[in-house]
């Protein structure tokens, strides 16, 4: 009798904590999800001003898309960074990382030449990964059992920080000229400061405590990201385009301004951030696997629309894209918590990884065909192949996508 009590009273003692752990923690998701929009916002700065970059260095398509590797280089830390984020919390990158990164993309219109362009980059591209690595596992514990809302809030607040960090960098260059924009560093520092204060005792470490093993997660590893990189290497050419050169087309392809080429990197990043919230909430109750086919299948149509049709028709298309080809992320970052729950940092940290590599190859690949058969031909192929991709969901392990 009194080991039936004592039974019945463990119990009462647990719930709350598996009450909490499943709980949407909406306050502090918003204060990880504006983090990621501050961060990203800065982040954004290099894309809108490749042309200006181009023009001062002389560069082809290639040199100049091949930046944006440099930036992302240091994401192959992503692994080391995951790993650690699941034995300590990481929280200190997230809120240091905005600043961080503030200054050296801030930076960019004072290197005097390539080389000094590239170790900036290099600088920030640390600063870029040490975030992204413990951030979405922050996510995962906090929006408890609600993942793809807590990834949609997460993921449109860095597109809406995208979206705003085109038009910056133009204005702020236009007002302080290239070299002046170094002044924007310091409302990173003070969104940091402010970080702080509401971070500060947030945990970015899973719950649950499991030494992250690779070698112990290996077959679940092989199984998912096989077909991660088939589904996410399928598209990335025609993500590259948009991302990187999409200035650079709406300039030289279209012979419009750098303010126009700026904002229609603006138009699909606030496109983004409508798709982003949806898609992912969205899957919690479709499932991802029918998200997925959807976005996949829809984004290559309106990119080629958008890259064949008329001036006129530009806008709204590039709406369209933005609404589908952006937001799958939240999903697939979704289907990456799901599939390793007790390692989600360091399964992010692969994830990351494993993206940079392809999308490093395809910023390669991009700038090569934009060079030899031009910008315009370049971005065909990006949309053909991106239909590869959608086969690549039906082999997805059905334990994520329910």
């Amino acid at each position: 009798m009194k080991t039936d009590t004592l039974s019945s009273e463990s119990v009462i003692k647990e719930e709350p904590a598996v009450i909490a752990e499943e709980q949407f923690q909406t306050g502090q998701v918003l204060t990880v999800a504006g983090a990621h929009f501050a961060h990203d916002t800065y982040s954004a700065f290099l894309a809108p001003l490749l042309p200006l970059i181009q023009e001062r260095l002389g560069t082809g398509y290639a040199l100049t898309g091949s930046l944006a590797i440099f930036v992302q280089l240091p994401s192959l830390l992503n692994p080391f960074l995951g790993y650690l984020a699941d034995k300590v919390s990481l929280r200190y990158f997230v809120i240091l990382a905005p600043g961080i990164t503030a200054t050296l993309l801030s930076s960019l219109g004072l290197a005097s030449s390539y080389f000094i362009l590239v170790l900036l980059l290099l600088a920030a591209g640390v600063s870029v990964a040490a975030f992204h690595a413990p951030a979405p596992a922050m996510i995962g514990k906090l929006a408890g059992n609600r993942i793809g809302k807590g990834m949609s809030l997460f993921m449109a607040a860095g597109e809406m920080g995208r979206t705003v960090g085109p038009v910056v960098a133009i204005g702020a260059v236009s007002w302080l000229g290239l070299a002046g924009i170094w002044r924007l560093a310091f409302v990173g520092w003070a969104v940091s400061g402010l970080l702080y204060f509401r971070l500060h005792t947030v945990s970015a470490r899973p719950q649950a405590v499991i030494p992250a093993n690779v070698a112990a997660i290996w077959p679940q590893l092989r199984h998912v990201f096989a077909v991660l990189i088939w589904l996410v290497g399928a598209r990335v050419f025609l993500l590259v385009s948009l991302t990187i050169y999409l200035p650079l087309f709406v300039k030289d392809a279209r012979g419009l301004s750098l303010w126009l080429s700026a904002a229609s990197l603006t138009i699909l990043e606030g496109a983004g951030v409508v798709g982003a919230l949806a898609s992912g909430t969205l899957s919690d109750r479709l499932g991802r696997r029918r998200m997925l086919a959807l976005l996949l299948t829809l984004s290559p149509l309106f990119y080629l629309l958008f890259v064949l049709g008329p001036t006129w028709a530009a806008v709204p298309l590039l709406v369209a894209v933005g609404l589908t080809a952006i937001s799958p992320q939240p999903v697939l970052l979704a289907l990456v918590q799901d599939s390793f729950p007790e390692h989600r940092a360091l399964a992010n940290g692969i994830y990351l990884a494993v993206t940079f590599l392809v999308r490093a190859l395809g910023i390669w690949v991009v700038g090569l065909l934009a060079d030899q058969i031009g910008l315009q031909n370049a971005f065909l192929w990006g949309g053909v192949l991106a239909f590869l991709s959608v086969p690549a969901v039906f082999f997805l392990p059905r334990r994520a996508v329910t």
